[in-house]
């Protein structure tokens, strides 16, 4: 699961890291939540990669009223080419979307403790995602982003059954080659991190509210618990 996450590193930072020619300038984001426009990288047809802001919420091209179809903010990786939903974008619409760390909640309802998963070694991280261009019958389009995600490895287990697949810098081209790379190739690429990759830190209540995204927000509660 994916429901928040977080890319705080600065524009030149994240350029250099994905290797797109745009030079964007974007803000800090605490707590990035569904339906926000998020970062997201791919490939065009020269081989080129490219840097968009896309609606976080998978839109698949057949549907016809957004507002009568559930928000897609994840898509499992096992079914992604089962799934009409996604298998037209896992064979043509594959991406990056850039981050350093994401959110976890565990605990009874009302109650529950949130936690940030970020890297052991500060750095950035990439999620495996997919994308669609949805248009409206007035011609209207909007590029829209789901985030892959694989059963959780050890570290991420205790808080919940699922976390997003994260790719390493050597298997960006091979994910984003759509040409190159078979959408059964890519789907091998889809697995959890190691371990010892994240450190689980316990959060103050406040990033509970989505709405809230300022400097500070991401508070610890207590130190490294996992």
């Amino acid at each position: 699961m994916c429901s928040r996450y977080s890319l705080t590193s600065p524009p030149e930072a994240v350029r250099a890291y994905f290797g797109y020619r745009d030079t964007p300038n974007f803000p800090a984001r605490y707590n990035i939540a569904p339906t926000q426009p998020v970062a997201v990288v791919a490939r065009d047809r020269e081989g080129e990669r490219w840097f968009r802001l896309m609606r976080w919420g998978l839109l698949p091209a057949f549907v016809e009223d957004p507002k009568q179809f559930p928000t897609l903010i994840n898509a499992r990786s096992e079914e992604v080419l089962e799934k009409p939903s996604f298998r037209h974008a896992m064979r043509f619409r594959r991406c990056l979307v850039p981050a350093d760390g994401f959110y976890e909640w565990t605990g009874p309802k009302g109650k529950r403790r949130p936690f940030f998963l970020r890297p052991r070694k500060a750095q950035l991280i990439a999620f495996a995602g997919l994308y669609e261009r949805w248009r409206d019958g007035q011609g209207a389009e909007i590029d829209t982003v789901a985030i892959l995600t694989c059963p959780a490895n050890c570290t991420i287990a205790p808080l919940h059954d699922r976390m997003p697949v994260v790719l390493p810098l050597e298997h960006f081209e091979a994910w984003l080659d759509v040409k190159g790379t078979a959408a059964d190739a890519a789907g091998s690429l889809l697995q959890p991190v190691p371990d010892d990759f994240f450190e689980a830190i316990e959060m103050h209540p406040k990033i509970n509210d989505s709405k809230r995204d300022e400097p500070g927000i991401q508070e610890p509660l207590a130190p490294s618990l996992l």
